[in-house]
């Protein structure tokens, strides 16, 4: 695919070449998402909305149960095996273990 593919198919006001630096992870985009956007949906299934302070907490919530009640180690790696739904995202948080 050529580099110029993409340049007349973006939305007004997306940039055609973005900052690599702006962000030091994945993690502090999300972060910062669930900040900025906090009163927007996040995702919607089977009539249910979350919005990304609700994510932000729920993914925090499981978070803090792995570290508290399970013999998992920062650094450790699990596996989620659920179906594609709400509860499946808010376990997919990349700041399970800093």
């Amino acid at each position: 695919m050529q580099p110029d593919f993409w340049r007349d198919k973006r939305p007004a006001g997306v940039p055609n070449e973005i900052d690599l630096g702006a962000y030091k992870s994945v993690v502090e985009v999300f972060e910062r998402s669930c900040k900025k956007f906090a009163d927007r949906p996040a995702f919607t299934n089977l009539g249910v909305t979350l919005t990304y302070a609700e994510l932000d907490r729920l993914s925090g919530a499981f978070a803090g149960y792995l570290q508290k009640h399970t013999d998992l180690q920062p650094g450790d790696r699990i596996a989620v095996q659920m179906p594609n739904i709400l509860l499946r995202i808010s376990a997919h948080r990349d700041r399970l273990f800093r």
